[in-house]
């Protein structure tokens, strides 16, 4: 038989320390990160690599590039060129039009009960809470 789960205060309070350690974490390594960059970028230039060794540790900044075409001037670079093949027609519902003629009544939301698709997203807060003693 499985063992039934409990939840205690005290899990719910390491839950609410870990989480509030782990800001304070995230906000320190970001400082550290942009001392880091700036420190790199006086000793090798902006966008370089760079390493620099302290006792036993080493930082290391790499660089990784990538490239994207910007879809509206290479659409139009494309089409000046009659390159028309290379271009992909992306064929995509307008949902604000289909919303709003459904809210007017002029299609029948039932038409299209089996065509949405719900998300749903869990999340967990915890605050801490103060109970007043009198």
């Amino acid at each position: 038989m499985e063992e039934a789960l409990t939840i205690t205060e005290e899990d719910i309070k390491r839950y609410y320390e870990l989480n509030k350690q782990k800001k304070d974490i995230e906000q320190e390594m970001n400082y550290l990160k942009k001392k880091f960059h700036e420190l790199l970028d006086d000793s090798f230039g902006k966008e370089s690599k760079g390493e620099i060794q302290r006792g036993n540790y080493k930082l290391q900044r790499q660089i990784r590039s990538s490239v994207r075409y910007d879809d509206d001037h290479t659409i139009e670079k494309l089409e000046e060129l009659n390159l028309n093949d290379f271009i992909v027609e992306v064929r995509r519902p307008d949902t604000e039009k289909l919303e709003s003629a459904i809210k007017l009544g002029l299609v029948e939301e039932k038409d299209f009960t089996d065509c949405k698709k719900s998300k749903i997203t869990q999340t967990i807060v915890v605050k801490e809470t103060f109970s007043k003693s009198s």
